[in-house]
C-alpha cells in the first residue's frame, strides 16, 4: 500500500470530540521523543504532516489524520518523561486511557520503542496494561539506523527475552528508521491487511 493523500483533520483532548468512529483507526504512542511524528511523516511521505521536535512532550493532543479518505492515523501524546508539571502529565494519562479504552474503531495501537535502549519499565507496564485491557497492539522499534546490524539484533533479542518474562508470546513487531525509510512497506502492508480483514 502506498499512501496517496494524508490530511490533518483535528486535534483535541477528549475522545468524545474525536471524528465519527466510522473508519478504521490506527494510533501511534510511545515515550516522549521516541520518534512518533517522524514515523508518521515517513509513512505518509509528508515531511511536516506531524509536528516534530527535539524537545520531549511536544505532542499534547490527540491528532487525527485522514488517510486516502478511508482510515485514520492518530498521533498521541508521549507518556513517561516530559518536562511538564506532574498534574499535567496525569491529565495526559487520563486522556490517553480514555481514548484507548473508549475508541471503538481503534483497530490497532502501535507502541513505539527506541531500539537503542534496553527495556524500560514504563513501556513494559504500559504494554502489560494493554494486554490486560484486551487492546490490540504491535510494537515498532524506532531509530534502527542508529545501531550496527549486530547491535540491533542483540537489542531485539534482549527485548524479546524481557517480554517473555511476563508474556507467553511476543507481540507482533516491526523495525523502523524514519531516516532510512525502513519498515514503511511492512507497517503499511499490515494496516492494509487488517483493513481488508475487517471489511
Amino acid at each position: 500500500m502506498e499512501i496517496k493523500e494524508a490530511q490533518f483533520v483535528m486535534s483535541n483532548t477528549e475522545v468524545e470530540k474525536c471524528p465519527a468512529a466510522d473508519r478504521p483507526e490506527y494510533a501511534f504512542i510511545g515515550r516522549s521523543n521516541v520518534g512518533k511524528s517522524s514515523l508518521i511523516n515517513m509513512l505518509t511521505n509528508k515531511k511536516s504532516l506531524a509536528k516534530t521536535s527535539g524537545k520531549p512532550g511536544k505532542t499534547r493532543l490527540i491528532n487525527h489524520f485522514l488517510i486516502d479518505k478511508t482510515w485514520y492515523l492518530v498521533d498521541l501524546p508521549g507518556y513517561g518523561y516530559a518536562s511538564v508539571p506532574k498534574a499535567e502529565r496525569l491529565k495526559w494519562e487520563k486522556m490517553l486511557k480514555n481514548y484507548i479504552l473508549k475508541r471503538e474503531n481503534l483497530y490497532c495501537l502501535f507502541v513505539l520503542i527506541d531500539s537503542r535502549h534496553e527495556a524500560q519499565k514504563v513501556d513494559l507496564e504500559f504494554m502489560e496494561w494493554l494486554g490486560i485491557s484486551g487492546i490490540p497492539f504491535n510494537i515498532i522499534f524506532t531509530k534502527a539506523d542508529k545501531l550496527k546490524p549486530s547491535e540491533l539484533e542483540a537489542n531485539l533479542k534482549a527485548y524479546e527475552a524481557k517480554m517473555f518474562e511476563t508474556w507467553e508470546t511476543m507481540p507482533g513487531y516491526f523495525v523502523s528508521s524514519s531516516e532510512k525509510v525502513l519498515g514503511k512497506d511492512e507497517i503499511l502492508a499490515f494496516i492494509d491487511d487488517v483493513n481488508n480483514e475487517e471489511q
